[in-house]
């Protein structure tokens, strides 16, 4: 394929189908779950993820892929015929896996300018749907990379937890540690921002915490997308509904969250990805 191609990690949590219909090249980080193993646990669907997540009772583990990885994944952009490579990663601050794609540029043979996102799940995948969309129009190296870059501004990702072990023992949650240290029976939602997971309300019920974040939803302003990332949650069709009535006009994306971010949010978990117009 000519042109700029677009590659990312696996935290982004496109659905194949948009991943296929892009030509996007997904570098997948490494998830083992308990006993079962990295190459066992990376074939499974996010769906069968969060099967056996529920009837193992185990917590992921997750690790960034070796920069050999992404850049055997950009060697194989050049030799499809990519004049370039633009990479978007999930946050810098969350995970190593910028520093392996900066890496395992210098194994490309092709211009690469790799992006982090600042951001995780949806969010980390509506910066790369703006940089496949530039790809796609024929821009060259720099405007594809600024595309994803002034991308990252309009996006926010929220996120009611369905519990916080998985959290805690992932040790992603930063400077958030006071925060869910005082909780008691308080609902938490959390927030991606400057990169790094944050605190950003305490809410009484579950009901609550899905109110609130339609309310943001809606308080946010025009919204160009708006997707939903869940951890295998009960009450997904409920606040989808929410959404819907509270968006009128505006397509709401339902995918799940995937072992990689599923590792630290936990089962139950529903993630709201916005991006401003």
């Amino acid at each position: 394929m000519p042109g700029v191609r677009i590659v990312t990690d696996s935290a982004a949590d496109l659905p194949a189908d948009l991943v296929d219909e892009l030509g996007i090249v997904v570098v997948p980080l490494e998830v083992r779950l308990g006993d079962t193993d990295a190459v066992t646990t990376s074939a499974l669907s996010p769906a069968e993820f969060w099967e056996l997540t529920a009837s193992t009772g185990a917590i992921a583990q997750t690790a960034a892929p070796a920069p050999g990885a992404f850049g055997e994944a950009f060697a194989g952009a050049a030799r499809d015929g990519a004049s370039a490579v633009v990479c978007v990663t999930l946050s810098a601050k969350l995970s190593a896996t910028y520093q392996a794609a900066v890496a395992g540029a210098q194994l490309a043979g092709i211009p690469v300018a790799v992006v982090d996102s600042t951001t995780v799940t949806m969010g980390e995948g509506f910066v790369v749907l703006d940089a496949a969309a530039a790809a796609a129009g024929g821009d060259d190296l720099e405007t594809v990379r600024a595309a994803a870059q002034t991308s990252i501004a309009t996006v926010r990702v929220l996120g009611a937890l369905g519990g916080l072990d998985a959290l805690r023992r992932g040790g992603r949650i930063g400077g958030a540690q006071a925060f869910f240290g005082s909780l008691l029976a308080v609902k938490p939602i959390v927030e991606v921002r400057d990169g790094v997971v944050v605190g950003e309300s305490r809410q009484r019920t579950r009901a609550r915490s899905l109110r609130y974040l339609v309310d943001k939803a809606v308080s946010a302003g025009p919204l160009r997308r708006v997707a939903v990332a869940h951890g295998a949650a009960a009450d997904l069709d409920e606040f989808v509904a929410m959404l819907d009535a509270a968006l009128p006009g505006v397509d709401v994306l339902v995918t799940y969250i995937g072992p990689v971010i599923g590792a630290h949010a936990g089962p139950g978990t529903i993630g709201l990805c916005l991006q401003r117009s």
